[in-house]
């Protein structure tokens, strides 16, 4: 026997508390002979969600077989989600163990309790759902008096117990009035601004590092100036301002012109060649382009996301990279594979090809059995269909099982997909000149094209660039018939773009020339 309690509020707001809970179920365990407690779990969530660690715990447990039977007090401590309830309950079936309630008369090992379950879920979801709408009216209602709607706090404010309403807190309100002071007097950017407050050693809200899309967050919050914003509500000057609305205008006006320019950089296809071709080895997220600006020119780097993002005291501690550098090399070593392509490209090809050729007719056979078990599931999702239909089998039975059919389902469509696609494609050469053209193309684009022409010619002809122990290794795309070199143009305006997209990656043995250490 293992109990499970809940609560969504505090004690004081709470008919259900957890040590109420608790209590109840003890009572009524004593009261069946033969019934022992080994287990006990609680969660402080909401019910409306299935991710909850003490629910996850009950779940496992379960699972390792440790107790028959879950107990709770009511129903709706349990879920009141009618699907998120049949999940759970599905799940607890299959690990052999029953679900009942302390005060309602279900249990899952009786089929009057599971219709009873079914039944009591509907009106736990109706009685969520008529507990949101009462929320968000009485939401709209505070707010029209001027007072805090609810939710999260903003920085630099506390809500008065009494009031409802915002005020300045002691603490916070000093490093709000900075952060606007840094960003429109000193015209530090965002990130620039949560480096700083880091370097502080300064918390935000919760206790945790500022980034800049909290700093952004902040600069946009009408709260500052006085004014509760919520929903279509609006009340001005409903609690004492940290900002005047002079700051917070030129702090708007500095948004939006920063915002314009990020755009316009944002569309030019020529500031950054290697714009996502780089995946930090630390972290896994991109390099983007970045900036500094130095007394005499501006740097140009590639930096990891995480660290632009939350500064130089991030978790992820990788190195930036030169991009006038990284660019030039990434080029060069582009140019210089295609000046020996053809021997490489046709070595690796034919070895393709006979890999290919050794291993279709296992490819055909999976494809062959695929296909039966995909028509196999199909029957089998239509017969519980059926039994559902005819009342040989409730929903908590079928529902979890054809959940998991359709699942393993379109896993099988997929693979069925991909062996159809790769039995009908031939690795095939690029067809004569290709190379040549390519070649004669970037040697063209290196010696007097412009930027946008060589950021087009790495797109199209560069994978991905992998950062490892012994430097940079750009992988390469295989070219086809569709790589052109640039068009002709009429008045100088090409009339295609200057390199066109191609399709397929050059495998890794061979074709990774790896460029000088950085």
């Amino acid at each position: 026997m293992c109990i499970y309690v809940r609560r969504s509020t505090d004690d004081e707001h709470q008919p259900f508390s957890l040590l109420a809970q608790r209590a109840a179920l003890q009572k009524y365990v004593k009261n069946h002979p033969g019934w022992v407690i080994v287990c006990e779990f609680e969660d402080d969530a909401s019910g409306a969600t299935t991710d909850r660690p003490g629910l996850k715990k009950a779940l496992d447990a379960a699972k390792a077989g440790m107790y028959d039977v879950l107990l709770v007090y009511r129903l709706d401590r349990f879920s009141r989600s009618v699907a998120d309830l049949l999940d759970l309950i599905g799940t607890l079936e299959a690990a052999g163990v029953r679900f009942s309630s302390a005060t309602e008369p279900v249990d899952t090992g009786g089929p009057f309790g599971r219709m009873m379950l079914q039944l009591l879920a509907v009106f736990a979801e109706f009685e969520r759902n008529i507990i949101i709408d009462r929320v968000k009216s009485g939401m709209t209602a505070k707010a029209s008096k001027g007072q805090w709607a609810g939710g999260t706090r903003p920085y630099g404010y506390l809500v008065d117990p009494d009031t409802q309403r915002l005020v300045p807190h002691p603490d916070e309100a000093p490093v709000l009035r900075d952060i606007f002071r840094l960003y429109t007097r000193d015209r530090h950017g965002t990130r620039a601004i949560a480096t700083e407050l880091n370097a502080r050693g300064v918390p935000n809200r919760t206790g945790k590092k500022w980034s800049g899309h909290t700093i952004n967050r902040i600069l946009d919050n009408p709260a500052y100036v006085g004014d509760i914003a919520y929903r279509d509500i609006l009340v001005p000057d409903a609690h004492p301002a940290l900002i005047d609305r002079d700051t917070f205008r030129r702090a708007q006006d500095i948004a939006n012109a920063r915002g314009d320019v990020q755009t316009q950089r944002a569309m030019s296809d020529s500031d950054y060649y290697l714009t996502g071709l780089l995946t930090c080895p630390q972290c896994g997220q991109r390099y983007i382009g970045t900036s500094a600006k130095g007394r005499t020119r501006r740097y140009r780097y590639y930096t990891c996301f995480t660290r632009t993002r939350y500064g130089k005291h991030a978790t992820c501690t990788a190195p930036r990279l030169p991009a006038d550098d990284l660019d030039r090399m990434i080029l060069k070593a582009l140019h210089d594979f295609y000046t020996t392509a053809e021997p490489v490209l046709a070595a690796m090809i034919e070895r393709a090809q006979a890999q290919r050729d050794s291993t279709s007719n296992d490819r055909r056979a999976e494809l062959t059995a695929i296909a039966h078990q995909i028509t196999s599931t199909e029957n089998a999702i239509d017969r519980y269909h059926t039994a559902f239909e005819n009342g040989t089998m409730d929903d908590a039975t079928a529902g979890p099982r054809i959940r998991e059919l359709r699942q393993r389902l379109a896993q099988l469509q997929a693979r069925h997909t991909e062996l159809e696609t790769d039995l009908t494609s031939q690795p095939t050469p690029p067809p004569p000149g290709t190379v040549a053209r390519i070649r004669d193309h970037l040697s063209t684009i290196m010696a007097s094209g412009s930027a946008t022409e060589r950021k087009a010619a790495i797109e199209a002809l560069i994978a991905e660039v992998q950062l490892t122990d012994q430097g940079l290794v750009p992988v390469f795309k295989i070219p086809n018939d569709t790589t052109m070199p640039p068009p002709e143009t009429d008045g100088g305006n090409p009339k295609e773009p200057p390199v066109r997209t191609m399709v397929r990656s050059v495998g890794r043995a061979g074709l990774e020339p790896a460029t000088e250490g950085l």
